[in-house]
């Protein structure tokens, strides 16, 4: 059985789990935890790996201050060859970007390579990331449309079902964005076998629409 140092303390990895799983609850003490919760990044347990960069990123979103410190270790993942861990460490820079860009700015342009990830369920997160980002700071996103574009097409339906989410967040925010694939977008709503994709691509337009009344 592995054995995991939580907090000064040799616990099993079950052991460990289940006490994450108590903090994600304990929201008033997610700020003095992150320390420990960094430290578990170094476990060499997938499982706890990844459920540690989940809830750095969700204390991150709350207290993007206190996190710095712990984003090249987060970001360090983004080159592990679990797909997973990949998909976790996405998910947890596009947490602590909603919460303050600047915290994870370095990282950002690196990110925009995982829309061709292998995996598709990197691609998913990173538009979820994306999407995170994009709620307080949706300009910087203006050089880089065509590539979620490019995923509106994706050939795994989670992804396609997701992808127009990203339009549909820019365009509340800066629909100037979106507009020039409106039509694109329309054709997806009218067309695509998958409803869930065609109701989220009429979203995406029907937001675009209407901030730009």
């Amino acid at each position: 059985m592995k054995t995991i140092t939580y907090k000064n303390e040799a616990l099993s990895e079950v052991a460990v789990y289940k006490k994450l799983g108590a903090l994600t609850k304990d929201k008033s003490g997610w700020e003095r935890h992150i320390p420990d919760l960094a430290a578990l990044l170094a476990s060499g347990s997938p499982k706890i790996q990844a459920k540690a960069l989940w809830l750095l990123g969700e204390m991150g979103l709350l207290h993007p201050d206190k996190i710095a410190g712990c984003v090249p270790a987060l970001a360090a993942f983004l080159g592990s060859r679990d797909s997973l861990l990949r998909a976790r460490s996405l998910t947890a820079l596009g947490r602590i970007g909603r919460g303050d860009f600047s915290v994870i700015a370095a990282y950002w342009k690196a990110l925009f390579r995982f829309a061709k990830d292998p995996a598709p369920c990197v691609r998913l997160h990173f538009i979820w990331a994306s999407e995170n980002i994009a709620m307080n700071t949706p300009e910087i996103y203006s050089d880089y449309m065509d590539v979620f574009a490019g995923l509106l097409s994706d050939a795994d339906d989670k992804v396609r079902m997701e992808a127009p989410e990203i339009f549909r967040v820019l365009g509340k925010r800066r629909p100037e964005l979106v507009q020039p694939y409106i039509g694109q977008l329309a054709k997806i709503a009218e067309a695509d076998q998958n409803r869930v994709v065609r109701i989220h691509a009429e979203g995406a337009i029907r937001g675009c629409s209407e901030s730009s009344r």
